[in-house]
Parts: C-alpha cells; structure tokens; sequence
C-alpha cells in the first residue's frame, strides 16, 4: 500500500512525469584563452580574433573599457569571437567578454603608436675636408635605426642617442669638393638635413726637401715631405722638375731638379689642383766647379791675338788666363762646355792656362805656348 506521507510516485495518473523537477542547470561565465594579434595601431578598426570557452550569446567586448564591433561568434560552440578593435590611446589594456553567462577573465592587448618618420634639423659642422674623416652630430627626432648619406656615400660609424634625438658618425670621403645632401634613411622613413654638407678642397702643405742644395746643372734627385700631395708638381725657380712621383698617402713626393738659370737659393713650390705651398728654406743651387780639357790651338805669337777654344765643363761664367795674363774676348756657349778667347801677349815659352767660373778653377792640360 502507497504510504500518503511519502513523495508522489512517478507516473501517477494525471501528473507530470517529470515531477519534481531537477534543480536547472547553472551556465558558466565566459572564459578567454588568447587574443590574436595580441597587439595593434591605436588607430583601431583591425580585426582581432578572441579564443576561449563559453563565449556564445556575446553582449559585449570590451578593450580597456572601450567596447568593440562584434564582427562574428561561432554560436553555438562558443570557442571563438571576431572583433573589430575600437581605437585607444597606446599602452597594454585588458580585454574581457560579457555574455548572458557574465564577464570573462582578462587578457591583454597592446596598443602601439603609430611608428614616425625621422626629422633632421642641422648637423655639426657643415663642411670639412674632401679626404672624409670628419666626426659630426645631426640632430632631430625619430633617428632610431638610422643611416647616413653624404651625396650618397654611407657614413661611418653612425650611433644614435637612445633617444632617438640625435646621431653621430664619420663623414666619408667625398667624390669632389662642393656641397651634397646629406639624408638620414630609417625603417620608417627618410630625411634630408637642411644645407647639407659642404666638402672643402684639401691645400697642399709643403715641410720640407732633402737634400737642400745641388749643382746648378740640375739633375740632384729629392724628396719633398708634406701633406695632401696628390697629383703635385713641383717648380724650382718657376722651372719644373722632372720625374715627380707622390707617394700614395699623399705625404711625400720624389723628384730631379730642373737645371738652374744661376747659382743662388730659389722658391720651391708644389702645385696641387687644390693649391700650392712653398717649402721653407727654398733650394740652393751651387756652382759646378768646371773641367777644362783641351785648348786649341794650343800655342800661337807671343804678340798675342790668337783665338782659341777651351773644352770642358762647367766653364759657364768663366774666364781665363794664359801665363797669368787675361784673355780678351771671353764667351761661353750656354752649355758651358765651350769657351772663347783671344790670346794675351806673352812670354816665350810654355804657359799655364787657367780657366776660372763661379764654381773654381781648372788648369789646360798642357797649357799654351808662346812663339
């Protein structure tokens, strides 16, 4: 027999079978695993994909309190949520959603500013030498990972402040003097320094010669020290030399001295297509002692008056006697290696000749005699 104080038995004529019912089920809140990409331009409007669990019947997105655009929802398994980012000021913000079930847990979402082109405002200094070489400083904004062109040449050694506000470097050489752009080149962009850079001619610079004197016949080879002696000449007096080679550096030249118009210290100057510089000191050109090998004829009246030609060398500026007396009519050809004369009266007999220049003496062998 049914007790009457029990439960109602199931299936009773009349009544619900499900009676009582079971306690209904409770819906658990949203859950988020990841957002992909996890960060954006804080300008929005990208498509961000949500992945979790229990994310069907979505009510609202929200990006550091700032509600975004459902775009789409797997209902009904809940597994992922396509938005569209609103836009936000930069920084990392959480991301959550609300469905009916409640508010899902955070996950994090960076928003990143908008990366800027550089500026160059100037750079120190403004000009130096077309050799390259000259440390400088540009200064701007935005230079992080920069590069420099002068007219196109990379700079060297180019460091940027960690504040992206400044640069040094090298310049490098330049291909001519004048003035070239100067062009900062950065991930995000590119800028050109207001005036450029100005690359300077190099003028020669001359210290020294060695040796410092020769014969004025020319021929003394030498070497000549300085700086910036690419593609010089070199003049002695304003006559040039002969066989000048600069050493690669550009620090050293070598060459042969032109004859000199005279005995004496004259200017050296190097001539370079950039200028020209004097050696200190000049060059002295010495006086060849002269030779002298033959007279003829070698003998003549003792009246005098016969002409003769003395050979040798080195008889430039000379002049002659004949048993002490002077010859008259003295000349030399201008390759000193003839002279001219008239015979002096003299005694009978055998007389020295002695021909005397600037440079010495020099005895006939000989000598001339008288008849």
């Amino acid at each position: 027999m049914l007790n009457v104080g029990s439960q109602p038995a199931l299936n009773q004529p009349g009544q619900n079978s499900l009676w009582p019912l079971p306690p209904f089920p409770t819906q658990s809140p949203p859950m988020l695993l990841a957002a992909v990409p996890n960060s954006g331009p804080t300008t929005g409007g990208n498509t961000v994909l949500l992945i979790g669990m229990g994310l069907s019947n979505v009510t609202n997105v929200s990006f550091g309190g700032t509600p975004a655009i459902v775009l789409s929802q797997d209902f009904p398994l809940g597994l992922l949520v396509s938005v569209s980012a609103p836009a936000h000021a930069a920084g990392t913000v959480p991301v959550t959603v609300t469905t009916t079930a409640g508010t899902s847990n955070a996950v994090n979402y960076t928003y990143q500013a908008p990366a800027l082109p550089p500026t160059a405002a100037s750079i120190v200094p403004t000009s130096g030498p077309v050799t390259g070489g000259t440390p400088f400083t540009i200064t701007g904004t935005n230079l992080t990972g920069a590069n420099v062109l002068f007219g196109g040449v990379p700079a060297t050694g180019v460091v940027v402040d960690p504040s992206g506000n400044s640069l040094t470097g090298v310049t490098p050489p330049g291909i001519a003097p004048g003035n070239v752009p100067v062009t900062v080149i950065t991930p995000n962009g590119t800028a050109t320094v207001p005036g450029g850079f100005t690359y300077l001619a190099v003028t020669p610079t001359a210290d020294s010669i060695v040796p410092t004197s020769g014969p004025v016949t020319g021929g003394t080879p030498f070497t000549i020290t300085g700086t910036n002696l690419t593609s010089a000449n070199v003049l002695f007096g304003g006559l040039p030399a002969t066989g000048v080679v600069v050493d690669p550096s550009g620090n050293s030249l070598t060459g042969v001295t032109p004859a000199g118009l005279a005995p004496g210290n004259v200017t050296v100057t190097v001539v370079t297509p950039n200028g020209t510089a004097n050696v200190p000191g000049g060059f002295t050109y010495t006086a060849v002692a002269p030779t002298a090998d033959t007279i003829t004829p070698n003998s003549g009246p003792a009246a005098g008056g016969t002409p003769f030609v003395i050979t040798g060398t080195g008889l430039t500026g000379g002049s002659v006697t004949i048993g002490g007396n002077a010859a008259t009519g003295v000349t030399v050809d201008p390759t000193g290696t003839l002279l001219f004369g008239t015979a002096p009266a003299g005694t009978v007999g055998n007389q020295p000749v002695v021909v005397t220049t600037p440079g010495g003496t020099a005895t006939v062998p000989g000598g001339f005699t008288y008849v």
